[in-house]
């Protein structure tokens, strides 16, 4: 989370744009930006699984990462820009990607407004211009933009986890539809250098020809460890 925050930072002051791709350890639940925590979750058995906490800059709902990729995308942009058009073009590359996998994904349109933040989890419905497969959301996705820069954060599931999440609360929780998985498109699960590949070639082909991987430079690495103990505090992470 703080590299991200980082990495927006200097999006605002360079110009530079970074689509990056990672996966968690140990497994952690991200809370939404403004979703209430305090009170919701058991946090005994968060602590007896071994599942971290933290809370995201972006917002929503909140998702379990363990067997799931995380992508973020930082650019400069307009505070007040048109936020489907971003949405749609990091799409573009999402779905060029996945598709080359063999993932058949559509774009999410449903009639309804998105759900507020709550303690359902992330991948209980798909909102507008998020990615399903055969109907179930398959991609959750989040932007924040804050002075000239935005950042977006996703996750694509790779095996259901997200379920277990109504093991954690202390309320009760309507059941949901079990989301889609990659598992659930290819009969596997595809390791995280092949996902990581495939957006890669997204972005080169969609974005920018003359993309290159991510050099954590020392002004980075700085800027990370100056907003890093900020996601390590307990007064950010429950802070509602």
């Amino acid at each position: 989370m703080a590299l991200d925050e980082a990495l927006m930072a200097r999006a605002r002051r360079t110009g530079e744009s970074v689509f990056r791709v990672y996966a968690w350890s140990p497994p952690t639940l991200s809370l939404g930006r403004n979703q209430r925590a305090v009170g919701i979750y058991r946090e005994q058995a968060l602590a007896e699984r071994g599942i971290d906490v933290v809370r995201r800059p972006t917002g929503g709902r909140a998702l379990l990462h363990h067997r799931e990729i995380t992508y973020s995308v930082t650019a400069p942009c307009e505070d007040n820009g048109a936020l489907l058009a971003e949405y749609g073009r990091i799409n573009a590359m999402l779905c060029n990607a996945l598709e080359s996998l063999g993932v058949p994904v559509v774009v999410a349109a449903p009639s309804r407004r998105a759900a507020p933040p709550s303690a359902s989890p992330c991948f209980a419905e798909p909102a507008r211009g998020e990615l399903t497969l055969r109907g179930r959301k398959l991609v959750g996705s989040a932007q924040w933009r804050e002075r000239g820069a935005m950042l977006q954060h996703g996750s694509i599931l790779i095996d259901d986890d997200q379920s277990s999440i109504a093991q954690l609360v202390r309320v009760p929780v309507d059941p949901t539809p079990a989301p889609a998985t990659l598992r659930d498109a290819l009969g596997r699960a595809p390791v995280m250098a092949e996902v990581g590949d495939a957006m890669f070639r997204a972005v080169r082909e969609l974005a920018d020809r003359d993309a290159t991987p991510l050099a954590i430079d020392f002004d980075l690495a700085r800027d990370t460890a100056e907003i890093a103990p900020r996601y390590h505090d307990d007064a950010w992470t429950w802070r509602r």
